[in-house]
């Protein structure tokens, strides 16, 4: 059983993972991709600069690819042994003609599915987060093994979704404190991050904003949301704020 909650918890980290290597991927193409404005003059050494760049975030954009399709690789495989080990238990509840009764498991599939929908409609965004996706994914397995009369079964899963579902739960509370703009997008789950190099926070998501503090290289952090090319970090001593995407990477 606690092989389980292993799996899980890796399989979210992974995914965290692979969301923001997308993200990352994605705004690196989008800079390579740019084309300066015509300078009235441009020496030669400004144009060797502007190469170099390039180059180096072609490398960048190559190493993320790569690390992304390694990240879904693992995370396919975590997914697969997390399956058959919930099959398994369900199968041997199936098998031990467990006391559960069937108005137990009704009733509490019944309160998983209320609580999943009030989940789903504090989300923000169009999207659902992981925790929603993953419960709404062990409700319809709960459902499948009650009409087998598996009621043991039923009630296991069931009982695994309420976990989502109270994961997801804590993680908006955790948001709560977070004022929201305009156009940002939070992550499906919190993102393990650091800092690459030594650089600024700032009160919003823009050079233009006042400078809060500076993090030296190798600080960790937590990724909630992100705005364009910014996303918003806090700190382990509660400090948050907003910092370039190129001065963070996930971990």
């Amino acid at each position: 059983m606690d092989n389980l909650g292993i799996y899980s918890g890796l399989g979210r980290s992974i995914l965290s993972s692979v969301v923001f290597l997308v993200l990352s991927a994605v705004l690196l193409s989008a800079c390579a991709g740019k084309t300066p404005q015509p300078a009235t003059q441009v020496t030669s050494e400004e144009r060797a600069q502007h190469r170099a760049t390039s180059r180096e975030l072609e490398g960048k954009i190559g190493e993320l690819q790569l690390h992304l399709q390694e990240q879904e690789t693992r995370l396919k495989e975590m997914q697969r042994k997390l399956d058959e080990a919930i099959e398994e238990v369900v199968r041997a509840k199936a098998k031990m003609h467990s006391l559960e009764s069937k108005a137990e498991a009704a009733s509490t599939m019944a309160e998983a599915e209320i609580a999943l929908k009030v989940l789903e409609a504090r989300m923000p965004g169009e999207g659902k987060g992981s925790e929603a996706v993953q419960a709404e994914h062990l409700l319809k397995m709960s459902l499948q093994e009650f009409e087998k009369q598996n009621y043991g079964g039923a009630l296991y899963l069931v009982n695994q979704a309420k976990d989502f579902i109270k994961a997801g739960e804590a993680r908006l509370k955790s948001q709560e404190h977070l004022e929201t703009r305009a156009g940002e997008v939070f992550f499906a789950a919190p993102i393990a991050l650091r800092m690459v190099r030594t650089g600024n926070v700032r009160e919003g998501p823009g050079s233009n904003f006042r400078v809060l503090f500076t993090l030296g290289k190798g600080t960790p952090l937590v990724g909630h949301s992100r705005k364009s090319q910014w996303v918003r970090i806090e700190d382990q001593r509660g400090r948050a704020g907003w910092t370039s995407y190129t001065l963070v990477e996930g971990w």
